[in-house]
């Protein structure tokens, strides 16, 4: 059962509120699972249920995103102003913990592993490494543009979440429905918007004419990786999964994904699992 809890994070001259959402025993080893750019900390309920009986398991929503507060400034939709909101959330957690990342979450995860002195004993990345080709960068843009503002309907904004992101794998009618109630805020006239402030998409727009290389990051990494690849992915490239197998982590393709794998299926969970247990 999700219990929910928020903390402030000072970013520049301002506090703000980071929300999220814990399972299990406060207790047990901790797990910290990040979200993907558009996404919450609620794409996680599966898999933290999973792990409950075993970890302490804490699914932040990203600035920006679900019920954590929105930034002033859209300059400010950055992985640097990510990582400062989270290593508040480490600091009121206060042990070790393990890092579950999807993407953006991963790329928060690579920062913060790399740093000295931090407290992440394993990482998890979630179809992303250290090379994010261009292309895929614009694909995210190009959907972020051009999907409507409001949905009349849930059923309608679940259509919507089904067509934009069907890469997450062969999903069914209930996982489905469970990521469109939380990717939905009611709006002031009627009908639903997306949870996450319009607003994060303008750094992206500016920013996806290069590849995003973090090779120089992800070399100070020092502990154990599992790296997860959606067989059809355009972000973690097969060339950068055997690169970080070279470099000593992990791998796992899940089928029938492209970008990024939902963590929702027995088999993909059950292989976090075990790479989290010491």
């Amino acid at each position: 059962m999700a219990r929910q809890g928020s903390l402030p994070y000072l970013l520049g001259s301002d506090f703000h509120r980071l929300a999220y959402v814990e399972f299990g025993n406060p207790a047990a080893p901790a797990v910290l699972c990040v979200h993907g750019l558009t996404r919450s900390g609620r794409d996680f309920d599966a898999l933290a249920e999973y792990l409950a009986a075993q970890f302490h398991v804490i699914c932040p929503d990203l600035p920006g995103r679900g019920k954590s507060d929105w930034l002033p400034d859209s300059a400010l939709y950055q992985p640097a102003s990510y990582v400062v909101a989270l290593a508040h959330l480490l600091a009121a957690i206060n042990k070790p913990v393990a890092w579950v990342g999807t993407s953006l979450g991963g790329i928060c995860g690579i920062m913060v592993a790399s740093a000295a002195h931090a407290p992440v004993t394993r990482l998890v990345l979630n179809d992303v490494g250290p090379h994010i080709p261009a292309a895929s960068l614009a694909r995210i843009r190009d959907y972020l543009g051009n999907g409507p503002e409001t949905f009349a309907t849930m059923r309608e904004l679940e259509a919507h979440l089904r067509q934009i992101h069907g890469a997450f794998g062969p999903l069914s009618d209930q996982q489905w429905a469970h990521l469109a109630r939380f990717s939905a805020r009611p709006v002031l006239h009627g009908g639903f918007a997306l949870h996450y402030d319009p607003k994060i998409a303008e750094p992206i727009r500016s920013s996806v004419s290069l590849d995003v290389e973090l090779g120089p990051i992800w070399d100070r990494i020092n502990v154990p990786v599992l790296a997860i690849r959606g067989a059809q992915s355009d972000l973690l490239l097969p060339e950068t999964l055997e690169r970080m197998a070279n470099d000593g982590a992990e791998t796992l393709i899940v089928p029938d994904t492209g970008h990024a794998p939902a963590l929702m299926d027995i088999a993909t969970m059950s292989v976090i699992r075990d790479f989290l247990l010491p």
